[in-house]
């Protein structure tokens, strides 16, 4: 299946190199490029892209307002892509719902694994910073909803199972393999637990998963 892109990034040349690297990607298909978070918009919301690759910091409407509108709205999956290491505009973008972010300086087979990965509705975390981004994530989370305010009694015995395993990091093909169920059934039982938790990504439910053990 192929995977369609819409690339999100005020720099032409960075917008070029990314739809020139990722469109010779097998299952990729660049359909759009978008100067702004205002541009991303329009154009997820016209092409409904499987993916929107999301630069942080654009003139205008930033990535952080153009993911919030993208996710809210169902338009597309988000994967940020950054130049900055740790910034609080980063924990506010997988705030937004951002399905997870890389560093640009990332080898081009990790942007791509990265892009079928936030497609599948798994998480992405750039490796070399996971540990300090679920950390200061948690912080940044407790001063706007504090996570032992979630209940968690509103899942079934299968969805807390399931956000156990997002706890771990574990892949929709991973959950499906330690539950002995179809990807499929991993899919719906996602969406279900981000939908009454009332999260809009995995790295969210992940965090929440974390502070309830």
């Amino acid at each position: 299946m192929t995977i369609t892109v819409v690339i999100a990034d005020d720099h032409t040349a960075i917008r070029a190199g990314l739809a020139m690297m990722l469109g010779q990607a097998d299952g990729i298909e660049i359909v759009g490029e978008a100067r702004d978070g205002d541009e991303a918009v329009r154009l997820a919301r016209s092409l409904r892209p499987d993916v929107v690759v999301m630069d942080i910091r654009m003139p205008g409407t930033d990535g952080i307002t153009a993911t919030t509108e993208i996710v809210r709205d169902g338009l597309a999956s988000v994967l940020v892509l950054t130049s900055f290491d740790i910034d609080d505009q980063v924990f506010a973008a997988l705030d937004a719902g951002a399905g997870g972010f890389l560093l640009k300086t990332a080898e081009t087979e990790a942007i791509v694994a990265a892009i079928e990965a936030v497609a599948r509705g798994d998480a992405v975390l750039a490796p070399e910073v996971t540990r300090r981004v679920i950390d200061r994530f948690a912080r940044h989370r407790s001063t706007t909803r504090s996570t032992s305010q979630v209940d968690l009694s509103v899942l079934t015995d299968r969805e807390r199972e399931v956000l156990d395993c997002i706890g771990d990091g574990l892949s929709n093909a991973d959950i499906a393999a330690r539950l002995f169920v179809s990807p499929t059934t991993v899919k719906t039982h996602v969406s279900h637990v981000l939908a009454k938790l009332d999260v809009r990504s995995r790295v969210q439910a992940a965090i929440i998963a974390r502070d309830g053990r």
